[in-house]
């Protein structure tokens, strides 16, 4: 990693007032170093820093994005009950989930038209509206 994406890196955390561990320094340079939005699993995430050299448990990975995600870094994407992706772009927009290849990316908000939502029911109100749009190749 470059000294310029540490201090990405660094600054990025200091947005949450988070301390730059080691370990929080590792996964957030290779989540924004290069200054690109990234969606990723743990699993993903893990491979990629131990790629990279950096030793990192995978239980630290889970517990750092957790606290990315806690700390309004970082967002979590869930595609069903056993699969959840980590989004580092915050502001609300869809995703386009490939089942064929288990690979979330953005898909374009400004095609996407949500004319109303349906009330809440009493007592309760709407927290999010998450949109995942599942593809998978054509079949001839």
């Amino acid at each position: 990693m470059t000294s310029a994406s540490t201090l990405k890196a660094s600054r990025w955390l200091s947005k949450a007032n988070l301390r730059p561990t080691r370990q929080r320094l590792t996964l957030a340079e290779a989540l924004i170093g290069d200054g690109h939005h990234r969606h990723v699993t743990a699993e993903s995430l893990y491979e990629n820093v131990q790629h990279l050299g950096n030793k990192v448990s995978l239980a630290t990975v889970y517990n750092t994005l957790r606290v990315f995600c806690d700390s309004g870094l970082m967002q979590e994407v869930t595609v069903d009950g056993s699969k959840s992706y980590f989004d580092t772009n915050t502001h609300d927009h869809p995703h386009f989930y490939w089942e064929d290849e288990g690979r979330l990316t953005d898909a374009p908000a400004d095609q996407l038209k949500i004319k109303e939502l349906p009330l809440a029911p009493e007592g309760a109100e709407i927290s999010s509206v998450d949109v995942i749009i599942r593809l998978r190749k054509k079949t001839r």
